[in-house]
């Protein structure tokens, strides 16, 4: 038997990135930036006001003042200002160069209503550059505003849009061939007769595999004899496959197919974990990953968070591989295993903002369907009770 880490290890230690790609910001969102982005342009690019109001002149008190500009977003003007005049101004607008703060409308005696005739300010400001967002406050030219290896979330690429940057290059999405084993496997929705069951996994694989990030090229499934998972490597790879994600024909019975099939392409192993011991991993000639999980459905989504998550957030290159943790207590007594760690499908009770708890839900597809995370439970001699902090891997 292998360890976790040791299995994990082996799997990224066979990834190649994929080649980076060009795209225009407004098409990069969930992919992975492959080179870091600097800013272009000063963020804000001039000296703005940060209200609606009037740009004044080294006013220190209450003041009327003589309005002799109007200036809207957008505009060039930049009108010489004295002493006792005001400029009325809105956000995001040029100030004056001769302005030394804004005065919010609110702070005045009529506000918009005011119009462009004298104005009484009834507030002065807190001091010289009041509501003023001085010029690369914000972001410096050359300034670094998103690092290499960083999924680009809406945020940050509006950060990069505003920073002058209209292309990024990012790696394109992992393709994902997804195969369910067992010539037990009938379509969900169909009659069923003795012994069939319904096909769940490639629906459940495929539907991780593009939460992650990939693009699905194939979901099938294939029988228990016969060369069927040799074909459907076939048939990925002519769709442009990276990796083949089977599940199920990787135990210890007769019948399982992809370890009698694939022997020459992939190891198989025992890993030191509960649920999913059985593991397959490997790849083609032209580099293909190819990955054997086990066939139970909590096995497989358990398989597929440990280990093909992070093969495919590491042929994009990514920097942070898997989910998000926390350190939580657990909500009720748990038995540790001294010779495997487990992973347990739980739910987080956030009820107590400030103690979050998490309760290990039923065995079996529907408990996992209810499930917010798996807590990791270390091989141990002594078994958990409730509260004792674990570590949860979050949804």
């Amino acid at each position: 038997m292998i360890d976790v880490a040791e299995h994990l290890a082996a799997i990224l230690a066979a990834v190649r990135p994929l080649e980076p790609e060009p795209r225009g910001v407004a098409e990069a969102r969930g992919r992975v930036l492959r080179h870091p982005v600097l800013a272009r342009v000063d963020v804000p690019g001039f000296d703005s006001s940060a209200m609606d109001g009037f740009a004044v002149r080294e006013v220190t008190g209450p003041a009327t003042l003589r309005v002799i500009a109007d200036l809207p977003a957008g505009t060039q003007d930049d009108p010489r200002m004295d002493a006792g005049e005001a400029a009325r101004i809105m956000t995001g607008a040029p100030v004056p160069t001769d302005a030394t703060a804004v005065v919010p409308f609110e702070d005045t005696e009529r506000g918009l209503a005011g119009g462009l005739g004298d104005v009484t300010v009834l507030a002065a400001p807190r001091g010289p550059g009041a509501h003023i967002r001085r010029r690369g406050s914000d972001v410096r030219e050359g300034d670094l505003v998103v690092a290499d290896g960083i999924r680009l979330t809406a945020a940050r690429l509006g950060a990069i849009a505003a920073a002058g940057v209209g292309t990024v290059s990012v790696s394109p999405a992992p393709r994902v061939a997804v195969v369910s084993t067992g010539s037990e496997l009938r379509p969900a929705g169909e009659p069923l007769r003795r012994g069939q069951i319904p096909e769940s996994n490639s629906v459940l694989l495929a539907g991780l595999a593009e939460e992650a990030g990939a693009e699905i090229v194939l979901r099938t499934s294939v029988g228990d004899e016969g060369d069927g998972p040799r074909d459907a490597i076939a048939a990925a790879e002519g769709a442009g496959a990276d990796v083949v994600v089977f599940s199920g024909g990787v135990s210890a019975g007769a019948y399982e197919v992809v370890k009698n099939t694939l022997g020459d392409l992939m190891r198989f192993d025992r890993v030191r974990m509960q649920p999913g011991k059985p593991q397959g991993f490997g790849s083609t000639p032209s580099g293909t990953l190819l990955f054997g999980l086990p066939g139970n459905p909590v096995s497989a989504a358990v398989s597929f968070e440990l280990f093909v998550r992070p093969a495919l957030g590491a042929l994009e290159g990514e920097a942070g591989l898997g989910r998000e943790t926390l350190r939580v207590a657990l909500a009720a007594d748990r038995r540790a295993r001294p010779e495997r760690v487990q992973y347990v499908p739980v739910r987080l009770d956030r009820s107590d903002p400030a103690r979050w708890t998490a309760l290990p839900t039923a065995h079996g597809t529907r408990g996992f369907g209810e499930a917010d995370g798996l807590a990791i439970i270390p091989p141990s001699d002594r078994d958990l009770v409730a509260g004792d902090l674990v570590t949860v891997t979050r949804w």
